[in-house]
């Protein structure tokens, strides 16, 4: 599915919060971010399970996977109708960043230098 498809269509469940005496809009944001970090954290702990507590990565283990990453995915997308950002863009902006990082694929060296972040960035 296209990004910005997928983002227009998870907009469609975004919870319309009645008034604070914060902005609607930060509520959002914020409740989204707190979202997307559990959520995270949920991918986290099945993975966890999956090695260290030696659950297996098996057909369970990846139809559990693709739920969590598909709240992740609606978070982010969240995040990114309430800052009024595209995902399309942010995706083009970090592969080109994945680019510049690693031109030829992921290396160690590559890794160390970061060419992308300024001097005494890092």
């Amino acid at each position: 599915m296209d990004a910005n498809k997928y983002q227009a269509k998870a907009a469609r469940t975004l919870i319309d919060y009645p008034d604070f005496e914060i902005p609607d809009n930060e509520i959002m944001l914020v409740w989204n971010a707190i979202g997307l970090a559990g959520e995270a954290g949920e991918v986290a702990e099945l993975v966890k399970k999956a090695v260290f507590h030696r659950h297996g990565i098996d057909g369970a283990f990846r139809e559990k996977m693709v739920k969590e990453l598909g709240d992740v995915m609606w978070y982010v997308a969240a995040v990114c109708t309430k800052l009024d950002m595209d995902l399309g863009v942010i995706m083009e902006v970090n592969i080109r960043k994945l680019e510049e990082r690693y031109p030829d694929g992921f290396s160690s060296q590559d890794s160390k230098r970061r060419v992308d972040v300024q001097e005494g960035a890092q």
